[in-house]
C-alpha cells in the first residue's frame, strides 16, 4: 500500500497526490491500483452535489494526470471503472453493472471503440457486457 498524504477517503481527498505517486510508482512496478472513495462516500450520504463534484475532480486530478504521465512510462494499459454503483438515490451499493474503460497504448481494445461518453447508459449501448470480473482482470492483463 503507498501512503499518499492527504487521502482522506472524502471530497477532500489528495485527488492530485494519489495520481503523482501512482505515476512514481510505476517507474518501478508493472501494476497500480488507485482507488477514489470520495464519490462512493458523497452517494451513501446522498450528497448529489459532492458526488458530481468528487467524480469532476477524479477526472481532472487523476485521470488527466495519470493519462498525461503515463506516456513517459513506455506502454501501457488502463482500466477505470468504479468498483460497484452507489445511487444517491438509495444511499446504498446496489448490484447494478458499472460501466468501465479498457484501453492501452496500442489500441489493442477494440469493444465499444467510438463511444460516446461514459455513462451506465452508454456502456449498455455498446452491447458489452463481463458479468465475471476476473474477466475483466484478464483482458486488463492479458489483453484478450
Amino acid at each position: 500500500m503507498i501512503e499518499v498524504p492527504g487521502a482522506t477517503g472524502y471530497i477532500d481527498t489528495n485527488y492530485r497526490g494519489k495520481a503523482e505517486y501512482a505515476l512514481e510508482a510505476l517507474k518501478t512496478r508493472d501494476f497500480v491500483y488507485l482507488h477514489v472513495e470520495a464519490p462512493d462516500e458523497a452517494a451513501h450520504a446522498g450528497n448529489l452535489e459532492d458526488k458530481l463534484s468528487a467524480i469532476e475532480a477524479f477526472d481532472a486530478q487523476v485521470v488527466g494526470p495519470v493519462l498525461d504521465g503515463l506516456g513517459n512510462l513506455g506502454d501501457y494499459r488502463v482500466l477505470v471503472l468504479p468498483d460497484h454503483p452507489t445511487p444517491v438515490r438509495k444511499m446504498t451499493h446496489t448490484r447494478d453493472a458499472v460501466p468501465y474503460i479498457l484501453f492501452g497504448s496500442g489500441g489493442e481494445f477494440p469493444a465499444g471503440k467510438g463511444q460516446v461518453g461514459y455513462s451506465e447508459k452508454a456502456a449498455h449501448e455498446t452491447g458489452v457486457e463481463i458479468k465475471q470480473g476476473y474477466r475483466l482482470m484478464s483482458r486488463l492483463i492479458q489483453g484478450d
